[in-house]
């Protein structure tokens, strides 16, 4: 596995997450109608990012530590202000050049 991503759609997508810009997220990265997941189960994506990924009290961020499948799977230390640091997994699932599905959870031991 490595840290460098092949995917410029993932690439925008952890920008806009690491820049907190919530109007590039999902005006240039997410399909109209994109889901995710967060540890198997199906989320409001809106509510979701909202809570752990662009409210002041979230502020969250993602640090690749390895990518694979071209940069769609990855292992990322997220870090929040609300939970700290947690190692992660994200599945970005790309149709065209917008994210239309992610899945994320605690990353396996």
């Amino acid at each position: 596995m490595t840290t460098s991503i092949s995917d410029p759609v993932v690439e925008k997508f952890i920008a806009a997450v690491n820049a907190g810009d919530k109007d590039a997220f999902f005006a240039d990265v997410l399909t109209e109608d994109a889901t995710m997941s967060d540890d198997g189960s199906d989320r409001d994506l809106a509510a979701w990012t909202e809570k752990e990924i662009f409210s002041p009290k979230a502020n969250g961020r993602m640090k690749v530590v390895d990518a694979s499948d071209d940069g769609r799977v990855l292992v990322v230390d997220y870090t929040n202000d609300t939970w700290g640091t947690m190692r992660t997994r994200w599945v970005f699932t790309v149709t065209g050049d917008r994210v239309s599905r992610f899945e994320t959870g605690q990353a396996p031991s």
